[in-house]
């Protein structure tokens, strides 16, 4: 494919061959067909310009719209990160929800623990007749 120049320069002289062919063929019979040939290469040379212009449009556009493509990529990618750390915390939500069900599930056996230790040791104070022991105090004594 030819150059810029190259194109301008094929256009003048398709513009000089068809002026010399009016100028030589004036009056005379084959006329158009003369004139034919350098104005089919000039609508050649002329559709070669308008097919370069869109390409050089399309690339400019291409090259003019690549940083915004750029922006909307690292906007999907952050929009992805997101949706990563949701899902890490709805985990680590869960894992605590779970943790909290077994500390609960804990207190629940240490309290039945306490509970099932104490009523020996309360059945073995009203047998043998002691007072019973009050919550509040420890070892006997009791806090003023």
């Amino acid at each position: 494919m030819p150059d810029g120049k190259d194109i301008l320069r094929e256009w003048q002289d398709a513009m000089q061959a068809i002026a010399g062919a009016a100028k030589g063929a004036a009056g005379r019979a084959e006329l158009p067909k003369a004139l034919l040939t350098p104005m089919q290469r000039q609508l050649e040379l002329l559709q070669e310009v308008v097919e370069r212009e869109r390409t050089l449009q399309g690339e400019l556009a291409g090259r003019l719209l690549d940083p915004i493509d750029a922006v909307f990529d690292l906007l999907e990618e952050s929009g992805k990160t997101f949706r990563a750390q949701a899902e890490a915390l709805e985990q680590a939500a869960a894992a605590l929800e779970q943790t909290a069900a077994l500390m609960q599930t804990q207190a629940e056996i240490y309290d039945g623990t306490i509970k099932a230790l104490r009523e020996p040791a309360a059945l073995a104070r009203r047998v043998a007749g002691a007072k019973p022991r009050s919550r509040g105090s420890r070892g006997g004594k009791k806090k003023s």
